[in-house]
């Protein structure tokens, strides 16, 4: 039953000492925020009502009248919501599962997992907002193409992953558009798990602790908030990807710049560009405008916890994770099966 404002005004005014009931009632009084005026001057031991207090009776009192007109719903939608939630987190930390252990098992194809992703992703046009990260690179006439020489290897890997994770999907089977980008991630944590195990002298076991106490993963919240993509039914269209390896930079600059990004993305993103990253960044060191982000993600990468590359490279990755693309929230997501009471026995 719904509690009114007005229900608790009886309680309110019987809070008060009875003689002085009466008078609260038939005298004006104004109300200020630190004292009360009457036409008599109440002694310094009464108690009276403040207009702060008046306020935040109303102001309680009405909410309650609102949560209790519309409880039942809330709290329907609230528990339908956590179930749904908690369906997404256990579901993504199976897919990542998986693909760790993919990707553990062949190292050598991080360099062509990060390119896969970055190829499908650097489809997006902004004049149309088609394209991006959908799927659409495993298309055999998409895979197939000269800019994704050598990217087959990689995805054969992913869709072996793929047949694991939907074995064991109770909400569908996983989209490509979701399984290239969280392979991505995976490469990416692999390669920061390498340098701290690097710097913590080849000893795996202190560099997992390195990369615990001072890497990213805390960083990584809003790119695994972006689980639900799409997959495009049919491929994206030709020339939107250049020849990475036979680029110049300024062919580089031109394509970022065409996605909203920059020198400082492009210089981060210099280990998705190709198989050898110090050869890309070497070319890319030969701009005036990209040169200084390249000698900055080194020094950082130097450093123990390697903040500046790790974060920057993230928050490139979201972006780019992201472009054109409508986040299915329910993903994944299944009924959760009613108890049948009847068959209980007692």
């Amino acid at each position: 039953m719904g509690v009114s404002f007005l229900s608790t005004v009886p309680s309110l005014a019987t809070a008060t000492p009875p003689r002085r009931a009466s008078r609260c009632i038939t005298r004006a009084v104004l109300i200020r925020c630190n004292k009360i005026e009457t036409d008599d001057v109440l002694g310094s031991g009464e108690s009276c009502f403040r207009r702060r207090d008046v306020l935040r009776v109303a102001g309680a009192t009405i909410g309650m009248e609102l949560l209790a007109s519309s409880g039942s719903f809330i709290e329907t939608a609230s528990a339908a919501d956590l179930i749904q939630r908690r369906q997404r987190s256990d579901f993504l930390t199976s897919v990542k599962g998986t693909l760790t252990t993919a990707i553990e098992g062949t190292p050598d194809l991080i360099p062509s997992i990060l390119t896969l992703a970055l190829n499908d992703a650097m489809t997006y046009d902004q004049a149309t907002k088609s394209g991006g990260p959908n799927g659409s690179i495993h298309f055999s006439s998409e895979i197939s193409r000269p800019e994704n020489k050598g990217l087959s290897a990689a995805l054969r890997l992913l869709e072996d992953a793929k047949k694991e994770i939907d074995s064991f999907s109770k909400g569908g089977p996983i989209s490509f558009a979701d399984l290239i980008q969280y392979a991505a991630q995976g490469a990416i944590k692999a390669t920061f798990l390498a340098s701290a195990i690097r710097k913590g002298g080849g000893n795996e076991e202190k560099g997992r602790f390195l990369y615990t106490a001072f890497g990213s993963n805390g960083q990584w919240g809003l790119f695994d908030k972006q689980f639900g993509r799409t997959d495009t039914e049919e491929p994206d269209p030709e020339g939107r990807i250049p020849l990475w390896e036979k680029a110049s930079v300024q062919q580089m600059k031109d394509k970022f710049k065409a996605i909203g990004l920059g020198p400082r993305q492009l210089a981060v993103m210099s280990a998705f560009l190709g198989p050898d990253q110090n050869a890309t960044e070497a070319l890319l060191a030969t701009d005036p405008d990209v040169s200084p982000w390249v000698q900055k993600y080194q020094r950082s990468r130097e450093t123990l916890s390697q903040t500046d590359y790790e974060v920057d490279l993230i928050t490139t990755l979201t972006k780019l994770s992201s472009l054109g693309q409508q986040i299915n929230y329910e993903a994944y997501t299944y009924p959760v099966p009613k108890l049948d009471l009847s068959k209980l026995k007692l």
